[in-house]
């Protein structure tokens, strides 16, 4: 199966990436090799790269910024996702579309459901949302979307990196504790995407991690296994902080943890790690890149 990728520097498109195989040859295509605002430039890409599966691995993702740049934000998280899933059916090849749990508001308390009202708090929620339901109304037949959350990976900027170095850098930090989610190793969310397309999986579906955090519990486990790896030489103090304390361009809900009981179901070989197993695999893999 030749999948193509769209997307190519970001986390997912890196790790889906490393996901070729003798059964699947992974290409990744960036904004230079594929014209995403054109349905006709979509579908001669894939005709030409004969592509048996798409998976949308590209979006705007800077939500502080797309509160300000909100004409860039839906042309890529919903024209182009609308786009592609219209060169998609051209073709009858299976597509998924990497969505987020800030399509939600983040009251509800307990976790959501695919089917869960959406109702987004900012630009980009509302972006991906819009990208969403463009994606559901041209391709139910062939179409998969995923939502997930707090993704990082050994490749780009991410939280982990992000602490890794304050940590580094400063005497103490404060993290946001008021924000509970599920971390989501990319690696974990790569092997699902491919899952879905080779298995025809449709429908709206969830995939993080297992567990829930704050970025406070989230920061705390990344220096404990930092400083176990050896990534970190000393543990500084980490202050819990509230949301109020630290405010934004955007606001952010405060429980989006992610029901993943239907594509369990769907998918019944798939794995689900707790985020705790698979944050000491990634830095246990950056510890080896780094040194």
């Amino acid at each position: 199966m030749k999948i193509i990728v769209i997307g190519k520097s970001g986390q997912l498109a890196w790790e889906l990436s490393q996901l070729t195989s003798p059964e699947h040859e992974v290409v990744c295509l960036g904004r230079n090799d594929i014209a995403l605002q054109s349905v006709t430039a979509i579908t001669e890409c894939l005709q030409q790269q004969k592509a048996d599966g798409v998976i949308n691995a590209s979006a705007y993702t800077a939500v502080d910024k797309a509160e300000s740049d909100v004409d860039n934000a839906y042309a890529l998280n919903a024209k182009a996702a609308g786009n592609l899933a219209q060169a998609c059916k051209t073709l009858a090849v299976p597509f998924v579309h990497v969505s987020t749990d800030f399509v939600f508001h983040g009251d509800k308390g307990v976790p959501y459901l695919p089917d869960d009202e959406i109702n987004p708090l900012g630009v980009y929620g509302a972006s991906k949302a819009q990208g969403e339901q463009l994606v559901t109304e041209v391709y139910p037949e062939l179409s998969c979307i995923i939502r997930t959350s707090w993704v990082y990976s050994t490749h780009g900027n991410n939280f982990v990196k992000t602490m890794l170095h304050l940590m580094r850098t400063k005497p103490e930090i404060g993290v946001i504790s008021d924000q509970i989610g599920s971390p989501t190793y990319a690696k974990g969310l790569a092997k699902a995407c491919v899952a879905s397309l080779a298995n025809d999986v449709t429908g709206i579906h969830h995939f993080t991690d297992t567990g829930v955090a704050s970025w406070y519990d989230f920061a705390v486990a990344i220096q404990r296994i930092g400083f176990e790896l050896g990534l970190l030489d000393k543990v500084i103090p980490i202050k819990p902080i509230t949301t109020a304390q630290y405010p934004t361009p955007a606001k952010r809900p405060h429980y989006s943890v992610l029901d993943k009981s239907s594509l369990a179901s769907a998918l019944p070989k798939l794995t689900f790690s707790h985020w705790q197993a698979q944050l000491h695999t990634m830095m246990t893999i950056l510890k080896a890149e780094q040194f």
